[in-house]
């Protein structure tokens, strides 16, 4: 049941950031807005370097992989679509493989992060709301160097009385 949800919940977030990059230049990927912020192109790679980083091995070794670039997932650069989109996938990957091993039991066992102590349901707690969190910058930088008429991913401005008479958000991508 809660693995289930959690599977649920970061399928969410995934869809939310496809359909936001999908809105994106090649050249808005790698856009940064302000000087010290990061551009959709490093959000993905940092996610996709968290992902692979957390979840090889997720039960049995630290989460921080010893061979992990942290700091060189945030470098400027040209990366394009493609290598963009693989990052991406590469990382969801690694996640959901280690998703769908997991049986409710194991949601009471200790792993470990940065040699932190946690329970594995502390653990997807954590890591569902660090990648949410980016998966919100993605969406705020599309809107902000999106070409064209912006799609819109959650409920338009104005038409919540519309979309509260069939409320679709709110279910998970198919399975």
């Amino acid at each position: 049941m809660f693995v289930e949800d959690f599977v649920s919940e970061y399928g969410k977030y995934r869809a939310i950031g496809e359909k936001a990059i999908a809105q994106v230049s090649d050249e808005g990927l790698n856009k940064v807005v302000a000087p010290g912020t990061n551009s959709i192109a490093m959000l993905v790679r940092h996610m996709s370097g968290n992902f692979v980083s957390r979840f090889t091995d997720f039960l049995t070794t630290d989460g921080e992989k010893p061979n992990r670039d942290r700091d060189g997932e945030f470098e400027e650069g040209h990366w394009s679509r493609a290598e963009i989109e693989a990052a991406w996938t590469k990382g969801w990957a690694v996640l959901e493989a280690a998703l769908e091993d997991l049986v409710e039991d194991d949601l009471q066992n200790v792993i470990t992060i940065r040699g932190q102590k946690l329970a594995v349901h502390d653990a997807l707690c954590r890591s569902l709301a660090h990648q949410a969190m980016h998966v919100g910058q993605i969406v705020l930088l599309a809107r902000m160097v999106a070409d064209g008429e912006w799609k819109w991913i959650s409920i338009p401005k104005g038409q919540s009385k519309q979309y509260n008479l069939n409320p679709t958000l709110e279910r998970g991508p198919a399975r």
